[in-house]
């Protein structure tokens, strides 16, 4: 999770009020906050943070914020937010975007702040700030990036553009000399921590400005000069560069919103694209792009416990910082305003929980279960953890994943269609946007990053997978299956073949094998199982084309069985 450290005194300064550390200790509940310690002699505190849903508290001024709205039931406003309906006046400041750019680092947000000159404890916090958000809610840059310049050493249009890495040379920061990007990549500190991230692409993005000044070379490094931003410097540039628009536009409302609490006046910035995003070709940022979202004060009731009026839901949520109103129905329903620094409100639930932090959880009074079960494990699980045993006495080691992907790794890297694939209708980021529909990817996954482990490779998993299927009332269906993954300069197709004989002879189960044709298999080197007129499962050797996707240099064999099907078999189920 997240931890920060912050000046007491700046945080005081923010939330209004002034805490002893058990009082904070109280009222941190109310952002998922804990007290990590504290530095008295340098005024410093350390605080973890709960909740990595909501980046908007990872910064003095937004923990400040929260603190506030709690004890106060005030509503923060902002005025330099753009709309659809409503862009903000951004004057000469635009952003021209290369189309080349689109195919390496395609998204670019950006707004610019002027007042008085940051202090220390400001750049300190708008740094850490920076850090946190591209670290933990940026993929350590690889979505996210953030750069802030000094906007009077530069003259609008910014442009960013696609370069050629080895001719396009500027001197970074923390050196003297001028560098090519690719040279950044092989010698500079933050080229050979985040190269990788752009490594592979044939041009590399970089910003630049009117005069072809340097900004800097994102998601990398900044310039020497424009991106050396200092104490008592008042007039900025923020950009942010990244994959997923709606992250980035997020990110730019979190921080834009710290500085206007810390009394700089905001400007927006307009960025034109050549070609669609999901905002439009030409956008004007801060944006606010929040939906509303409704909740049922008697859902909210059930999942609380508590016979709340809809006023009081209204105030437990300004206690949040949320605005909201209700209608005159005998059944009130909610509509909730999203704060333009939160997109964490995806359902009905997420209001319900912010109407009970609010309120105080320990204003709701414990209730004794009345009802007891006894505990014990299902026949499936059961059944699970024999295969599991099978698959370690094979020399196999057991692996864990995330139930959620991107179509990149699940679909395209894998060159099926995916139309069996279950889609995330609001996911957070592109990364957890489809349902998985195999465990192979997965185990491709681990397998492309552990070339330099020593051979051969044996993996395995025993967990859940979800695929659309019409002939089920809910439209999809849940199984429980096995997935195995060997690697070795000679595995093949008679490898996986004697461990799936293996597993079937210690479950005392007959099977036969047919023809496959699957896209993810070279043909005539798998086959499909099956058992009782049943297919369960299948296997064969990688296609060469799947492991190039992945960046694989072994010969991989592998296969999925479906255990539910096989436990019915068994007649165990």
């Amino acid at each position: 999770m997240p931890k920060i450290e912050l000046y007491a005194d700046a945080l005081y300064g923010f939330a209004g009020k002034r805490y002893t550390e058990q009082g904070l200790e109280e009222v941190f509940p109310c952002a998922k906050a804990e007290l990590d310690g504290s530095d008295p002699d340098e005024g410093i505190l350390k605080v973890e943070l709960n909740d990595t849903n909501r980046p908007d508290l990872w910064s003095t001024a937004g923990l400040g914020r929260q603190l506030c709205c709690y004890e106060t039931g005030k509503l923060p406003s902002y005025s330099f937010f753009s709309t659809d309906d409503k862009p903000q006046d951004y004057g000469d400041r635009i952003v021209e975007v290369d189309p080349a750019i689109k195919e390496t680092r395609p998204f670019i947000v950006a707004f610019a702040i002027f007042g008085k000159g940051v202090d220390e404890a400001t750049l300190k916090d708008l740094i850490q700030t920076q850090e946190k958000l591209c670290w933990n809610f940026g993929r350590k840059r690889k979505s996210i990036a953030m750069g802030v310049y000094r906007s009077d050493l530069f003259a609008y249009p910014i442009r960013y553009k696609a370069v050629d890495p080895d001719t396009t040379k500027f001197v970074p920061l923390q050196e003297e000399r001028e560098m090519s990007l690719r040279q950044i990549l092989n010698e500079h500190p933050k080229g050979k921590e985040f190269g990788h991230i752009v490594a592979a692409d044939r041009l590399f993005p970089f910003i630049v400005d009117k005069d072809e000044k340097v900004l800097s070379f994102p998601p990398i490094i900044n310039s020497a000069e424009i991106g050396a931003v200092k104490i008592g410097d008042g007039h900025l540039f923020v950009e942010l560069t990244g994959t997923v628009m709606e992250d980035l536009a997020l990110t730019a409302s979190i921080v834009a919103c710290d500085l206007a609490d810390a009394g700089y006046t905001i400007l927006p910035v307009k960025v034109v694209y050549p070609y669609d995003t999901p905002f439009g070709r030409e956008v004007v940022f801060p944006r606010y792009f929040q939906q509303p979202i409704q909740a049922k004060v008697s859902y909210i009731q059930k999942l609380l416990g508590e016979d709340l009026s809809a006023q009081e839901c209204i105030e437990a949520l300004s206690r949040m910082g949320v605005a909201a109103s209700s209608d005159s129905s005998e059944d009130p329903v909610l509509t909730v305003r999203v704060p333009e620094y939160r997109n964490d409100f995806l359902h009905p639930a997420d209001v319900a929980e912010d109407v009970m932090i609010g309120r105080g959880v320990a204003t709701f009074p414990p209730v004794f279960p009345s009802d007891y079960t006894i505990g014990r494990l299902s026949a499936e699980e059961h059944f699970a953890r024999r295969i599991k045993d099978i698959m370690v006495g094979l020399g196999y080691q057991e692996m864990m994943y995330n139930y959620l992907g991107s179509r990149k790794d699940y679909i395209e890297k894998m060159h099926v269609e995916g139309k069996e694939y279950i889609r995330i209708a609001n996911p957070m980021t592109e990364n957890y946007e489809y349902v998985r529909a195999s465990i192979l990817p997965n185990m491709l996954e681990s397998e492309s990053v552990s070339g330099n482990a020593v051979y051969p490779h044996k993996i395995f998993e025993t967990g859940k997978i979800a695929r659309l299927d019409e002939t089920d009332n809910s439209g999809t269906v849940t199984k429980n299956c096995l997935g195995f993954l060997i690697s070795d300069r000679e595995a093949g197709f008679n490898d996986a073949l004697s461990h799936i004989s293996a597993i079937f002879y210690y479950i005392a189960k007959e099977y036969d094998l047919r023809e496959l044709d699957d896209p993810r298999f070279i043909s005539g080197r798998c086959a499909r199982i099956f058992s009782d007129g049943k297919e369960l499962g299948l296997f064969g050797e990688i296609h060469p084309v799947v492991l190039e996707s992945w960046g694989i240099q072994m010969p991989c064999a592998g296969g999925e069985i479906d255990l539910d099907l096989l436990l019915a078999a068994k007649g165990e189920a």
